[in-house]
């Protein structure tokens, strides 16, 4: 069974929607016609829908990269040195 390129696309284009919510539809497609061009060196214009798919999973698979990397905890240390109670090394001694 072939599955057709174009549903597919529109498919990873809502998911990237949900994946970075702060992303107008406008600037993901100007992002990805950029990318799109440093892989092939065609325009979004010029992209067929196998190379845009390509872009596409490449990008997905940046902002799932991006989303499993915790940030690192944040600890406040007073004026003696030792933690604030706020800091998650409060309190471990």
């Amino acid at each position: 069974m072939t599955t057709d390129p174009r549903r597919e696309i529109v498919e990873l284009l809502g998911e990237m929607c949900e994946l970075s919510p702060d992303v107008r539809v406008g600037q993901l497609l100007a992002h990805l016609g950029f990318l799109g061009e440093d892989e092939t060196g065609r325009t979004l214009w010029d992209l067929d829908d196998e190379q845009l798919l390509a872009v596409l999973y490449r990008h997905r698979a940046e902002l799932l990269a991006r989303q499993s990397i915790s940030p690192p905890p944040i600890v406040i240390a007073s004026d003696s040195g030792q933690s604030a109670p706020d800091s998650p090394a409060a309190g471990k001694r």
